[in-house]
């Protein structure tokens, strides 16, 4: 099966949130405000595929012909930075569900560890996305999709705001099928195995734990 090109989204918008997001200046307060923006402009796109059925709804003044999203949604954060992306999700798809998967970076060996994990039921018909800020090595990545197809899920996308090219190679090589939206790929991983340039710990930034 032929890889799933990356979808690069250069959205003005997007590409504005990312620069305050980048920028060591930016204090937890604005970071977070920053993430909810691109992360509702990243939701979009990934979604602009979703099936719609015709309906019919009352106007004040009368019935008028209209479209209704007619697919389930799932909304799965890795924990914990993806949990900042998550309101901004929910924003744009009030009727997703939810689920969590708790996974853990060693810090010598950048192996993922999971130490939770929650999804809701009839994943096979829904659109799953996953949403987890740092795209780098790629593990974490990998374990949750692994996770997700273990429980029936077969239409997974990845939303991400930085990339590296071998997070990408690795989803590309264990999960081809899978789409990965991000407003950028970066030039790679340092020996830490963080992504440069990057913007550093998504996690600790986001909360204020630097």
């Amino acid at each position: 099966m032929a890889p799933v090109p990356t979808h690069i989204v250069d959205h003005p918008l997007v590409q504005d949130a990312l620069r305050i997001l980048r920028d060591t200046a930016t204090g937890p307060g604005q970071f977070r405000g920053e993430t909810a923006r691109i992360s509702r402009l990243l939701t979009a796109e990934a979604l602009r595929d979703l099936p719609l059925r015709s309906i019919t709804v009352q106007t004040p003044l009368g019935p008028a012909r209209a479209r209704e999203v007619a697919s389930d949604v799932v909304v799965v954060p890795v924990l914990r930075a993806g949990l900042g992306m998550l309101d901004a999700v929910l924003e744009l798809v009030p009727h997703a569900r939810v689920g969590h998967i708790g996974l853990q970076r060693d810090e010598a060996t950048a192996v993922a560890s999971q130490y939770y994990a929650k999804v809701p039921p009839g994943l096979p018909e829904a659109y799953v996305l996953v949403v987890d800020p740092m795209l780098a090595t790629g593990g974490s990545a990998v374990s949750a999709i692994d996770l997700l197809r273990r429980s029936g899920a077969r239409r997974i996308r990845i939303v991400c705001i930085v990339a590296a090219p071998e997070g990408i190679a690795a989803v590309e090589r264990a999960h081809p099928d899978v789409s990965i939206y991000t407003p950028v790929v970066d030039a790679g991983l340092n020996g830490q195995k963080f992504i440069v340039p990057g913007l550093g710990d998504f996690g600790d930034r986001l909360y204020g734990t630097t």
